[in-house]
């Protein structure tokens, strides 16, 4: 062996740890701090915590949190998006037919979609109202993700 290339041994090395207890063993550095040991280390204790010194666990519930918020805000948005009370004024449809659907008290989707479930018929019986502005407004609801009574008769 070569003379001055090996470190310095301490025979009585302290180990302290974050928790507080200390051992002594032998080591090539004179002290050491520890951030856990056997004494309160999840595995040997049998509690559950989390040992996080880097902050970890706190930025992925971040990022979680933010996910959720996002995912319900989306959501919310696609639920506004087929709302039973959007106004019928948001297609675009003619005046006409919305002032005739207006005088019958028909002024958004779901008032339009519950008169539909009666028939075409129905709606065609409607004084000014006809099959153009009828196709317009179908057109309309289901490219905005409504469901109309014949769409679920077909299912």
């Amino acid at each position: 062996m070569k003379k001055e290339i090996h470190p310095t041994y301490y025979k009585d090395s302290v180990i302290t740890c974050a928790c507080g207890e200390s051992w002594t063993v032998g080591s090539t550095k004179e002290s050491m701090n520890v951030d856990i040991c056997s004494n309160c280390h999840p595995f040997f204790t049998g509690e559950q915590r989390i040992v996080d010194t880097e902050g970890q666990v706190e930025r992925f519930m971040k990022r979680v949190e933010a996910r959720d918020k996002h995912v319900s805000d989306i959501d919310a948005r696609a639920a506004e998006k087929v709302s039973p009370d959007r106004l019928l004024t948001d297609l675009s449809v003619g005046k006409r037919a919305i002032d005739s659907l207006a005088k019958v008290k028909i002024t958004n989707a779901g008032e339009f979609i519950e008169k539909l479930a009666d028939g075409e018929e129905a709606m065609l019986a409607i004084d000014g109202f006809g099959r153009k502005s009828l196709a317009d407004i179908k057109k309309g609801l289901r490219r905005l993700g409504y469901v109309l009574p014949e769409d679920e008769a077909v299912k």
